[in-house]
């Protein structure tokens, strides 16, 4: 039962019958950032015009009501009625549950194991893998590790970007300035640097994009020359791909490109006929949505017969609701991308599938340096490989200066350097835009990873010092009318909400924040109350520490971070 329980149960019963409309308590009921004001406060506001009373006196009223006894104390304030609940039992019985169900706690069961997709990732084949993917990659596993949590059954698709006019310009690239010998010795390297110069030259001389246009439609047409350098762009991509996703921990479930669904054009595209929605414009063939108050009309395939990334993601949607029959079908793609996915369910809807409404598009925004967008065309791009290892070796200097002794360092410094830079990405609202700093992200103290890695480290060997210890009493005694005690207790009473409140608004942002706030309020009683004390209450202050150890993994594990036991 949690904290609020008591306070939604009680104000139910008595605004049932003082109002006679049904008042939904939990969602008017606060929680107030200064302890002063009680653990939890209702607002009469809303309740003025339907008793025509001032709140102050609403607010009286509703007390008189309530049955004291429950509450250490009830206040009013301003129309508010502060409530400052019973301490002991509660605490005792959250910590039993959470020590009980360990990394399960706040596990529940409302996707009753049905199928959610997640596309995330994406990054082009024949390009390095740059700090532009991190978002899309990490707040799609994130968000896997939330559905998961909350019973669905997630299925991660690395939809690649190994299809479309950019592979015809590659292609017309490196058939003009290529070096076969070269391109081995670092393909990634070497093929963005083809790119980049083609793009450049392509600004003054616009007949290469005609070039690479021919060039990917005798791609699209099984030209064998265009199939094999496309297979060897893609196959060396890949293996590169693989090395960062292991160093990040994340695997797919699918890893199916874009190149997959050619063979499955042609049924969307009929069925496009049939429901008579494609029309000629210019000599290529759209869908009207002017009746859904689209400006521009959905182009489906070009003048010249080649298809577009709309087809492909129209016969991949179809594609998958077939094999995996989801429930829901999350995009996780850059805010740039909104009139597209808003033009993929419209066009969908109009085909005739209900089920248009379940795709989620989760939007983010960018990741810039030295205030500066990345452009992969334009040749400014900061590889994600190299900002994991230059990560990776500030962890590992900051871990022999703090604790030369460590065993395994080098593998804890890579927990805590990757950690970092996932956990700085996922602390921002995914909507936010920010300039990375990496000296900034990697610091054991302020609002990052490794401080919260840190304080589970700090959690750990508190703990491990404790099994000398003799504890005589191994039954609850009441520590939490200390209120630094009792503010854990409130935070992790939170835990299940904010894992709900994640999962609901697809923000990983929700669950990194508040493991900010769980690993200070922990710091802060670890400064004002000695734990290890071998006293009737050592066995309640260890348990107290045990659940925070168990929800600051089980938060870091959410957001695909691991969490040390020493650092």
């Amino acid at each position: 039962m949690s904290l609020d329980s008591v306070v939604t149960k009680e104000l139910k019963r008595v605004l049932d019958s003082y109002i006679s409309d049904d008042v939904e308590v939990d969602k008017i009921l606060e929680r107030p950032r200064n302890s002063s004001f009680g653990d939890f406060s209702f607002p009469t506001f809303s309740f003025a015009k339907i008793k025509r009373k001032s709140p102050n006196e609403i607010a009286n009223e509703i007390v008189e009501l309530i049955d004291k006894s429950l509450f250490k104390e009830i206040s009013i304030v301003n129309g508010y009625i502060n409530f400052s609940v019973l301490r002991e039992k509660p605490s005792q019985d959250l910590l039993s549950l959470v020590n009980k169900e360990k990394l399960n706690f706040a596990n529940n069961d409302f996707g009753k194991g049905r199928n959610v997709t997640i596309d995330m990732s994406s990054p082009n084949i024949a390009k390095p893998m740059s700090m532009g993917h991190l978002r899309s990659t990490v707040i799609g596993n994130a968000l896997s590790n939330i559905e998961k949590k909350c019973g669905y059954n997630p299925i991660k698709i690395n939809f690649l970007g190994d299809w479309g006019t950019q592979f015809g310009k590659l292609l017309a690239a490196y058939k003009m300035w290529g070096d076969k010998e070269k391109v081995e010795q670092d393909p990634i390297e070497n093929l963005l640097k083809l790119y980049v110069r083609f793009n450049k030259e392509a600004k003054e001389n616009e007949n290469l994009n005609d070039l690479g246009r021919a060039w990917f439609k005798k791609l699209e047409d099984g030209d064998e020359e265009a199939k094999s350098l496309w297979e060897w762009f893609r196959k060396v991509s890949i293996q590169r791909f693989e090395e960062i996703y292991k160093d990040l921990d994340i695997d797919f479930d699918l890893y199916d490109g874009e190149a997959f669904y050619n063979d499955k054009m042609g049924a969307v595209i009929d069925t496009l006929k049939e429901k008579k929605l494609l029309k000629v414009s210019q000599g290529a063939q759209v869908v009207d949505l002017s009746d859904e108050g689209f400006e521009n009309p959905v182009l489906i395939i070009r003048s010249d017969g080649a298809s577009l990334y709309t087809t492909r993601d129209l016969a991949a949607a179809i594609y998958r609701k077939k094999k995996f029959n989801s429930v829901k079908s999350i995009y996780v793609v850059g805010s740039e991308q909104k009139q597209h996915f808003d033009e993929l369910k419209s066009v969908l809807n109009k085909m005739g599938y209900e089920w248009a409404k379940e795709i989620v598009y989760v939007p983010f925004g960018l990741i810039t340096f030295n205030g500066k967008k990345l452009s992969t065309r334009e040749g400014r791009v900061v590889l994600l490989n190299d900002v994991l290892d230059k990560a990776y070796k500030l962890s590992l200097k900051q871990i022999e200066e703090k604790n030369p002794t460590l065993d395994k360092k080098d593998d804890v410094a890579h927990q805590v350097g990757y950690g970092a830079v996932v956990f700085h990405d996922l602390k921002n609202d995914r909507m936010e835009n920010f300039d990375f700093k990496l000296d900034e992200v990697v610091q054991f103290e302020g609002d990052t990873g490794p401080y919260v890695q840190y304080t589970n480290a700090r959690s750990q060997s508190i703990l491990r010092k404790s099994q000398e210890l003799n504890i005589s009493v191994k039954d609850y005694k009441n520590i939490f009318e200390e209120d630094t005690a009792f503010a854990i207790i409130k935070l992790l009473d939170q835990y299940p909400t904010i894992v709900k409140q994640a999962e609901k608004n697809y923000e990983p942002s929700i669950i990194a924040k508040y493991s900010i706030q769980l690993a200070k309020s922990f710091n802060h009683y670890y400064k004002n109350v000695r734990i290890l004390v071998e006293d009737d209450e050592l066995y309640t202050r260890l348990q107290l520490v045990k659940a925070v150890s168990y929800v600051l993994q089980d938060s870091l594990s959410l957001l695909g971070i691991k969490a040390p036991e020493q650092m």
